[in-house]
């Protein structure tokens, strides 16, 4: 089988590239690759594949500017729109397309056990972005009857995560993150190489998934691992009104300040998603964060 995979040189690309080592591989990437083009401007030509999982885009940043805003449709649907395009004019249409999505799409603060009915309702740049792209692929294989597959994913785990995992693990290394005193707080996790091993149960039967370890374990157990795993005690905890005061600190100062609102209330809230569909249909069997997450 030959896969053309987008984001290969990512977190996520990077895994679901050793998990499919065996089979055909083409790498599409702006600067390495067998196929290198910048999907913000380019129209690439590409070779024929039967499998695509587009894992590229644009995550882990919040927008301080409207350029940076708007350069989220620019990458995650301008780029999409552009492979789609891509992909039509090659000499053989992929059998099966797996799109990368997110939670984002549900533009939730909160929530226990969210399924894959729940409505989009994402106002911030990044999860419109990806609920745009969303409907752009699942329209392009509907009218190729190519079989389509969108993962919504959560916070991914794996070695050198990027983003707030990647924030929390630096925090704890300088000995400046502090855990929250609040009641216990439960976010929806996976592992990486869970992804990829999911990719290849279902990429023959399509649908939309939500993907988890099945245990959504809370920020103070995982900073807790991360303090154990680097040699370090674990952070110390501090009053939530504390905490709230920053916060609102933060808004003034801008997103280079470690904690805001919005931030404090992702922080705080627990969210989490039910991967019942995933694991009903595939048999599908996700290993648990905290006991194989290796910073």
């Amino acid at each position: 089988m030959t896969i053309l995979l987008t984001g290969a040189n990512g977190f996520l690309g990077k895994a679901i590239g050793h998990h499919f080592a065996a089979e055909t591989m083409i790498r599409l990437g702006r600067t390495t690759g067998e196929v290198r083009a910048d999907l913000q401007q380019e129209l690439p030509l590409l070779p024929v594949a039967d499998l695509v999982i587009h894992a590229a885009g644009k995550a882990h940043a919040v927008p301080g500017t409207a350029a940076e805003s708007a350069a989220f449709e620019h990458v995650n649907v301008g780029g999409t729109r552009r492979l789609l395009q891509a992909l039509s004019q090659a000499a053989r249409l992929p059998r099966y397309f797996v799109f990368i999505s997110s939670i984002a799409v549900y533009g939730l603060e909160h929530g226990v056990l969210i399924d894959e009915n729940h409505p989009l309702g994402a106002t911030d740049p990044y999860g419109k972005s990806k609920i745009e792209a969303e409907q752009l692929v699942e329209k392009w294989c509907r009218d190729n009857d190519v079989v389509c597959t969108i993962l919504r994913l959560p916070l991914l785990a794996g070695k050198n995560p990027p983003g707030n995992l990647q924030a929390m693990i630096k925090g704890i290394a300088k000995g400046y993150y502090f855990d929250i005193k609040v009641p216990p707080v439960k976010k929806s996790m996976v592992l990486i190489e869970d992804v990829a091993v999911f990719i290849e149960k279902i990429y023959q039967i399509g649908g939309t998934y939500h993907l988890t370890d099945g245990y959504h374990p809370g920020f103070s157990e995982i900073s807790h691992l991360m303090a154990r795993q680097l040699g370090k005690r674990k952070p110390k905890a501090i009053p939530y009104v504390l905490i709230r005061t920053m916060a609102y600190v933060g808004n003034f100062l801008g997103p280079r300040f470690p904690i805001n609102i919005r931030k404090l209330e992702k922080m705080t809230n627990t969210l989490t998603f039910t991967d019942q569909k995933a694991r009903t249909i595939t048999n599908w069997q996700s290993r648990a964060v905290l006991e194989h997450f290796k910073i």
